[in-house]
């Protein structure tokens, strides 16, 4: 779908698409409008309950004389309700209110609204922004469907004041949005054709942006003693991988303000559980415990896109867990590339040991400022949170306010949960350093308490994605099916702090 931003006008076909305030006060062009249809705008909405509240929408069937499909008229709300993400999300509930028409083109005709803090262009890119995050679709393994099951809209053109300010501000947006579609492409790949090795060949694409990437095989791991993520996928036929790559946008001198910062990624391309094996009902869902690993790619993705500059490190830990004669048993004693032991008493308590020796190699590598891990890491944060909110534990208030706070910004929201000795002496083992469970109690908490323990004393935040990764329902910006919850929280935590 292709986005273009134009001089205001008013188009002579297609849909169209009009903004109105509350208590029904229509912008310049809407007013434009009402005369040009004879007034068909004012008598609809007094025919109706439309007010132009916040997400409230209208549509009407255009008079014959103007050629136009359909008039749009969408509710803003109080100059006030106009924000970043209030004008994302109305770009999205356009199109897909308007992905089916038969015309192929919407034009959306934007006036700056008295009172708000954003002018016409600065809406005209964020709602732009909106609709092409909505506009994702994975369909490369359908092969009938429905002529009326086809999305039709191919473009979208927004008429605002200085619309090269508008296309400007939208083509960075579209490049992080670009990172958040290469995520939900991986997270939603069948686990036949993304494993370890061929989710290691998409972050490999990533090279022709710039970015510098390596990928390390199990004799490599071996040699550096990565023990706790080797274990993991010793039961698959996959060989399991390290992914390093880099993006070294930001100051190229050898001072501690050129560090990196890093982001860490679990990536079980598809977990049973292991030996510990799951119920069959739902398993098939585990084809995206590579999220938290789809999310640093894709986040990679975004920085480079854009040319943010900043110097960044992300590395994803990929294995496959499966069930079988060489599978990791419960009881089995492992030792990480840190050198501390953890007894397996639970091997679908998996995804933390992939992150342990992970964590440990980018803080031992890179030195960075600060880590952020990412993972599908457990049910328990589900029951905690449901589906509105990741878990957050961080040994950094610093690092655990910025984090918060990107997550405002972009609507993805997290909630700190604590870490404290109590619940580290929950994963004390008495035959080895640790296990890797706590018990039945605070299970989230004690699985932040295990990868604690691998970061030394950098600024380390983690966040349980479970139950953000993937939607059932959808949402004004995310279709359901893959969220790439997090790309944009990073992103933002990157250009509000860390960058020039």
């Amino acid at each position: 779908m292709k986005i273009t931003f134009a001089k205001p006008e008013i188009p002579s076909k297609g849909i169209v698409v009009v903004t109105v305030n509350v208590g029904n006060k229509l912008s310049s062009s809407a007013k434009t409008l009402d005369v040009k249809t004879g007034g068909a705008l004012s008598r609809a909405i007094g025919a109706s309950r439309f007010e132009g509240k916040k997400a409230q929408t209208l549509n009407i069937v255009a008079p014959e004389r103007t050629k136009l499909d359909l008039i749009m008229i969408v509710g803003l709300g109080k100059p006030t309700d106009i924000t970043n993400i209030e004008m994302q999300n109305l770009g999205g509930r356009i199109y897909a209110a308007t992905k089916q028409g038969k015309n192929g083109a919407v034009s959306i005709v934007l006036d700056t609204v008295a009172g708000s803090k954003m002018k016409s262009n600065e809406m005209a890119a964020e709602i732009g922004y909106g609709a092409k995050l909505r506009s994702y679709s994975f369909n490369k393994y359908k092969t009938q469907i429905k002529a009326d099951q086809k999305v039709a809209i191919k473009a979208v053109k927004i008429t605002c004041d200085n619309f090269a300010s508008a296309r400007k501000v939208f083509d960075k947006l579209s490049k992080i949005a670009d990172g958040v579609f290469f995520t939900r492409d991986l997270v939603s790949e069948p686990p036949n054709i993304l494993y370890p090795e061929t989710l290691a060949k998409e972050a490999k694409t990533l090279e022709k942006l710039g970015i510098k990437v390596q990928i390390l095989g199990e004799s490599q791991m071996r040699k550096m003693g990565m023990g706790a993520l080797l274990g993991v996928g010793q039961g698959s036929i996959r060989e399991s991988k390290l992914v390093v790559m880099q993006w070294n946008g930001g100051s190229k001198s050898k001072s501690k303000s050129s560090q990196p910062i890093a982001f860490v990624g679990k990536g079980v391309t598809f977990d049973t559980g292991g030996i510990s094996i799951k119920p069959s009902a739902g398993m098939e869902d585990m084809k995206w415990d590579m999220g938290g690993s789809a999310v640093v790619i894709g986040l990679m993705k975004a920085l480079a896109g854009r040319k943010a500059n900043v110097n960044a490190v992300g590395v994803v830990g990929l294995v496959e867990n499966m069930p079988d004669g060489n599978a990791q048993r419960p009881g089995d004693i492992v030792t990480s590339m840190s050198g501390q032991t953890i007894e397996v008493l639970n091997t679908d308590a998996e995804g933390r040991l992939v992150l342990a020796d992970a964590l440990y190699y980018t803080n031992d590598k890179f030195k960075p400022k600060f880590m952020v891990n990412l993972a599908t890491l457990t049910g328990a944060i589900i029951v905690s949170l449901g589906s509105h909110h990741a878990g957050l534990f961080s040994n950094n208030d610093q690092l655990s306010d910025r984090l918060t706070q990107a997550g405002l910004d972009v609507e993805e929201r997290l909630w700190r949960l604590p870490i404290s000795d109590d619940y580290d002496k929950m994963i004390d083992s008495q035959v080895a350093d640790m296990q890797n469970i706590g018990g039945r109690g605070a299970g989230s908490i004690t699985a932040a308490q295990f990868l604690h323990r691998f970061v030394g004393k950098t600024p380390w935040a983690h966040l349980d994605i479970a139950g953000v990764t993937w939607s059932k329902s959808d949402k004004p910006t995310i279709p359901k099916g893959g969220t790439a919850f997090g790309v944009r929280l990073l992103d933002k935590l990157v250009e509000n702090y860390y960058e020039g």
